[in-house]
Parts: structure tokens; C-alpha cells; sequence
């Protein structure tokens, strides 16, 4: 016999289906027409005047100023403007963000609880999207933050972009991707769940715990980073066989792999291996370069980050800000001989380094870097979408995409800072920032 409770249950769940079927369906929203004195296409990299687009639902329904124009469509008119696709940055760590004292955010690292990380990193979810980044890559967290972001957002929880999470970094005991050195009497030493592998086997199984968790990509650490205390920026963290596991079990499972590689060397190694793209890329040489080029190894410069830090180093330990000095002084470099050769690039920042919401800084100093302003806009968008795996959703302004927009004021390919300030951002057909249909 069951139970009061089971009968009341199935009672209240029988009345909710009732409800339910009797509820009349909700009326379609009316179609949302954009218009702006011209139009970024993303994958010619023309632009083309007058912009226009078509909204219907959470998708383009059509574009140009041929588009018929439904009867009852609600008018956004922004004037003097461009309209672009969402901005998309391949790097970013939500979770957190760095102070002006890499101490003070030791200490909170230690202090704060999970949970209240997470509320912080649902503001810095809100300051990207506010920005006019409606898609990026979070490439390395811990405690599942950007996890819980990702899925708060994904349910309408919260305001922020589409991310893809990498959760743990991977890479050896003791390298970029290893814990501080704090005492081992104070603190668990991880392993292959939390990232930190020694062998093929042990490789690929922090790997399969990233997946089993969540991970949408895979990020491992090749080579050593700027800011961390126990390694050399430049170093091979791992062996051969180790990236060479990495990576063909992620893509087993159907992940792309971007690689923290400040070193040449260790790059080399990845891009045999068969990774999808280098992040950072400091002290990469010509032969390198053009190994990417050839197999259309993406670079994720993450040049924000670098000028960003080599101002600020007074904050840090002499370890880190030596590593720091090192890496500053090759990556606009190494980003110049990259523009000519013609690697691929998509737009990074590691944000979180650097402030949330000021994102777009990066476009301008890839430009200073020999870029044109055209090829950063289309880093920015749909390179940065080819990338991520995203490009039949979004990355351009094309019937049947998702509705991720952007306007500027003025034309960006006349003036790139304009990336900076946009006026109006779409997510899905949602307006996160600028004016209401009329």
C-alpha cells in the first residue's frame, strides 16, 4: 500500500499535467528588425551598408537590405552604428580575476569558499557580456566554478556568454598547471582528478575525469608559465607520449585541445601531436610559425594579458615578475612574425589576468602587432568560432545563426577601439545592453 505522502505526490504531479495541458501556448514573440548605418561580414571581411537584420525567435531570419522586413516587426534603429557578430574570446578564466597584489590573491585563493568564488565569477560573467561577448572559451578552473557558471547560465540562472569550459588544466607535478607549493602536511597533492599527471596512463585518465565532469574542451600545459612559483616559463613539463595521450584521447572523445605553451620546444612537441591550438606562444620561432600555418594550428596570443602584467610588476614575487619581464619582451614579436607569415589567430585574452569586461582591448593590439583591422575583427569572430567548434551556430551575421550581435558606434574598420564601447549587445535574440524595440 502506498504511502500518504507517495498518494499526495501523485496527486499534485496529476493536477501540475492537468494544469498544464489546459494552459494556452504562449504567444510568439514578434520579429526584432536591427538596422545601422552599415554591416561587418564576418568571413568575407567586407563591410556592407546599410546594416540590417532580421530577428525571429533566438535566430537571423534574414540580412542585407534586401531582407523583407515583416509587417509587425519591432524596429531597433541605431543609427550611425555597425552591426557585428557576438565577439568571441578563446581564453578567459571566469572564475577569477588578478589584483594589484599577487599576495593579497594568494591569501584569497586560500580564504574564500567555493561557493563564494562563484558568485564573484557570476560578475565577471555579466561584465563579458556587457563587453560584447556573447561566446568564450574558459580554459581552466578549479572547485567546477565555471562549471556551475556555464550551467546557471545555460538555464537562465544568471546573465553571461556561452562558455565551454576546460574545468582542471593538465600537466606534471610541479609545472604550470600543479597546485602552489604549499606544505604537503597543509594540503592534499592532486592527481589525474584535479589535472596533474605523470605518465601516458595517467595522462589520459585526468583527461577522461575532465570529460566525466563536464569539459567541453581540453587544456594542458606543455610548457611552463609566467605566474607560477615553482617552474620556468619555457620548459617541456611533459613528455612526448604524454601529449601524444592527451590529445588523442580528447579527441576520442570528440574535444579540442588548445595547449598553454609559452616554449618553442614544447610547442614543436604539441603541434605533433596534433593539438588545436597554441595559447600565449611567447617564444615561438619561424619554423614553428609555419608548422602551424601548414596544419591550421590556431594562435591564441593572449597579448592583453602580457601588456597588462609587465606594468603591474611590482606586485609580484621576483620569480614571477623575471618570468614575466622574459615573456613580454618576445610576444609582440613573435606575434608580428605570425601576422606575416599567416598563422591563424584567434582573439585571447586570459582574462582574469587582466580585468573582466575589457575583453576588447584585445582587437587593438593585435592590430598594433600587424594585423589588419579586418583580420582582428574577424579573429574576434568567426576564426575565434572555427576554433571552438561553434561556426554553425555562431561567429557571423548569416540566416539561421543564432542571434549574437553587437553594435559599435562609427565603423571599427576605421577605428578599432570602437570595439571597446559597444552599444548594444544580443545573445539568442535577448538584448543584454542598448535600447528596447520600438
Amino acid at each position: 500500500m502506498r504511502s500518504r505522502t507517495a498518494r499526495a505526490l501523485g496527486i499534485a504531479l496529476a493536477l501540475i499535467a492537468q494544469v498544464a495541458l489546459c494552459a494556452p501556448d504562449p504567444a510568439p514573440a514578434k520579429p526584432v528588425v536591427l538596422k545601422a548605418t552599415r554591416l561587418f561580414d564576418s568571413v568575407s571581411g567586407k563591410i556592407q551598408e546599410p546594416g540590417v537584420l532580421v530577428i525571429s525567435g533566438d535566430k537571423i531570419s534574414a540580412v542585407g537590405s534586401g531582407a523583407a522586413l515583416p509587417a509587425d516587426a519591432q524596429v531597433i534603429d541605431l543609427g550611425d552604428a555597425t552591426l557585428m557578430p557576438g565577439f568571441i574570446d578563446a581564453h578567459v578564466h571566469l572564475s577569477d580575476v588578478m589584483g594589484p597584489n599577487w599576495y593579497l590573491d594568494f591569501f584569497n585563493e586560500i580564504m574564500r569558499f567555493p561557493t563564494e568564488q562563484a558568485l564573484y565569477g557570476a560578475q565577471y560573467a555579466k561584465r563579458t557580456l556587457e563587453a560584447g561577448f556573447t561566446s568564450v572559451r574558459d580554459l581552466g578552473s578549479s572547485d567546477y566554478i565555471s562549471l556551475g557558471l556555464r550551467n546557471a547560465i545555460n538555464a537562465g540562472v544568471i546573465p553571461g556568454p556561452r562558455i565551454l569550459i576546460a574545468n582542471y588544466a593538465i600537466g606534471s607535478t610541479g609545472g604550470h598547471a600543479d597546485q602552489s607549493p604549499y606544505p604537503p602536511e597543509r594540503i592534499e597533492v592532486a592527481g589525474p582528478l584535479k589535472g596533474v599527471c605523470n605518465s601516458p596512463d595517467e595522462c589520459r585518465q585526468a583527461v577522461r575525469y575532465q570529460i566525466k565532469y563536464g569539459a567541453d574542451v581540453i587544456k594542458f600545459m606543455p610548457s611552463g608559465g609566467v605566474l607560477s612559483l615553482a617552474d620556468p616559463v619555457d620548459n617541456v613539463q611533459l613528455t612526448q607520449e604524454e601529449m601524444n595521450a592527451i590529445i588523442s584521447e580528447a579527441h576520442s572523445w570528440g574535444r579540442k585541445v588548445a595547449a598553454h605553451c609559452h616554449g618553442d620546444r614544447a610547442a614543436k612537441m604539441a603541434i605533433a601531436a596534433g593539438v588545436d591550438s597554441i595559447e600565449h606562444g611567447s617564444f615561438l620561432q619561424d619554423d614553428t610559425l609555419q608548422e602551424m600555418k601548414k596544419k591550421h594550428v590556431y594562435l591564441v596570443a593572449t597579448l592583453f594579458a602580457t601588456d597588462w602584467i609587465k606594468g603591474r610588476l611590482d606586485g609580484f614575487p621576483p620569480t614571477i615578475a623575471a618570468k614575466a619581464r622574459a615573456a613580454s619582451a618576445q610576444a609582440q614579436q613573435m606575434f608580428q612574425h605570425a601576422a606575416k607569415i599567416g598563422v591563424p589567430v584567434a582573439l585571447g585574452t586570459d582574462a582574469g589576468v587582466e580585468p573582466h569586461g575589457k575583453n576588447a582591448a584585445e582587437f587593438a593590439l593585435m592590430v598594433r602587432n600587424g594585423l589588419s583591422t579586418e583580420q582582428a575583427l574577424m579573429a574576434g569572430t568567426a576564426n575565434a568560432a572555427d576554433l571552438l567548434g561553434i561556426a554553425d551556430k555562431t561567429g557571423s551575421l548569416a540566416v539561421g545563426k543564432l542571434a549574437d550581435v553587437v553594435a559599435v558606434q562609427g565603423n571599427p574598420v576605421a577605428d578599432i577601439h570602437s570595439t571597446e564601447h559597444p552599444v548594444f549587445v544580443m545573445k539568442e535574440g535577448a538584448i543584454f545592453l542598448g535600447a528596447a524595440p520600438r
